[in-house]
């Protein structure tokens, strides 16, 4: 009956977002820096996907999964580059199997949780069920270590990634983790190469490449390979920078100045590892938290900027002779978020995605999320899901722990000697 009533309430936030659509794409474009035109076409759109996939799955659980049950209360702590979907990811399962949830904001881009909360409200959620705490890291660390906090769902860095995992280790709470990535785009030689330019501009300079899944790494056939870079480097020309509130650009602002020199300083190490940078726009801001699309060539595989998330608007390209060195380039990295194959050969494309280490494998397309279809990585990428069915298990424990959490706290009161 609770679950059937959280499926009403799921619906009826979804229909409360639904409405305040435009309030929601500027706020969130505010917070962020991201292009309005994304936070109305992409960002809203995936937000009131999961919600109704939620709430429908709300209303199904006491005959699809009879034998589970919530886990409690649920901590979620969230990243800056998507304030309010990745908050979603998290309070839509949460809310659907029947927990309670306190959420964290990052610190610079708290708007969007706090109008969420007040849609939730006004929807007629109960007060308690969910609930929004701001404040800075140190405070996710104390959520994610309070006694009370059953399970931790946390979408971040894979440093701040370590240090929750350490501490939650051993106290028996549930934890899933969805980190940083180096997703490659692995390009054949049969692609369509300008389909695959606007796949490219898609995966690395979509949200100013604040992508956790962002194709960072381009992989290409060398058969193809200068005509490809020729390609990207004519589209990169026409790319538009400016305020994120103006509908006509491609790419706003990075989210701080801080974030905006750690990008500079990678693209400052290819230089002097010597590699070749190029950089382009058709239009700059003078002033602002902007850093132009940067493309990186004459790389080495042990380059940082080949190895290390950068999370910005920075592209590499290498070059491979066959299929299986592809592979090789691709899984040749610390992490296994995502990855995307370009080719018109239908069973290689197959064939190469399942030899790929990666939590996610697109085919002709990248950064595509369906609610009904689990996301998520391994190694340092993380482990747990969001979305599909998968997403719903994260918040979801047997009916038998609770069972023997209970006895268990049963008998140690007996003994107590109070």
């Amino acid at each position: 009956m609770v679950w059937g009533l959280y499926g009403a309430l799921g619906m009826c936030i979804a229909r409360h977002v639904q409405k305040h659509h435009r309030l929601i794409a500027v706020i969130e474009s505010l917070d962020n820096g991201k292009a309005v035109r994304e936070t109305r076409d992409a960002d809203h759109a995936v937000v009131t996907r999961w919600l109704y996939h939620y709430a429908g799955w709300a209303q199904l659980l006491e005959t699809e999964l009879p034998q589970w049950t919530s886990c409690g209360v649920v901590a979620g702590i969230v990243a800056w580059n998507f304030p309010l979907m990745l908050l979603v990811w998290k309070v839509a399962p949460a809310l659907a199997a029947g927990n309670t949830i306190v959420m964290k904001p990052a610190t610079n881009t708290r708007l969007s949780a706090l109008l969420f909360a007040e849609i939730c409200a006004e929807a007629g959620l109960p007060p308690g069920v969910f609930n929004v705490l701001t404040g800075g890291g140190r405070m996710g660390s104390q959520m994610a270590e309070h006694v009370d906090v059953d399970k931790v769902g946390f979408t971040g860095s894979t440093d701040i990634g370590r240090l929750l995992r350490r501490s939650t280790a051993g106290t028996g709470k549930k934890i899933s983790l969805e980190l940083g990535g180096k997703s490659p785009i692995v390009v054949f030689d049969d692609a369509d190469l300008d389909s695959t330019v606007e796949g490219v501009v898609d995966a690395i300079w979509f949200n100013q490449g604040q992508v956790c899944s962002a194709g960072s790494r381009i992989l290409v056939q060398e058969t193809v390979y200068e005509e490809f870079v020729r390609r990207v480097k004519a589209r990169m020309q026409h790319l538009r920078l400016g305020d994120s509130l103006d509908k006509c650009i491609d790419m706003g602002a990075v989210v701080d100045e801080k974030q905006r020199d750690s990008i500079a300083a990678y693209v400052e190490i290819a230089r002097q590892e010597g590699c070749e940078v190029y950089q382009a726009a058709a239009c700059m801001p003078a002033t602002g938290c902007f850093y132009p699309p940067t493309l990186i060539t004459n790389v080495d595989q042990a380059s940082r900027v080949v190895q290390e998330e950068i999370f910005g608007p920075v592209v590499t390209a290498q070059a491979f002779r066959t299929a299986k060195e592809a592979v090789a380039l691709a899984n040749n990295t610390s992490f296994g978020l995502g990855a995307s194959v370009w080719t018109e050969n239908l069973s290689m494309a197959l064939e190469v995605a399942i030899m790929i280490k990666a939590g996610t494998v697109w085919i002709n397309g990248h950064n595509m999320f369906d609610a009904a279809a689990g996301f998520g990585g391994f190694r340092e990428s993380g482990f747990g899901r969001d979305g599909g069915k998968e997403g719903l298990m994260e918040y979801l424990k047997p009916k038998w722990q609770k069972r023997v959490r209970h006895e268990v706290g049963a008998q140690l009161c007996s003994h107590s000697p109070l």
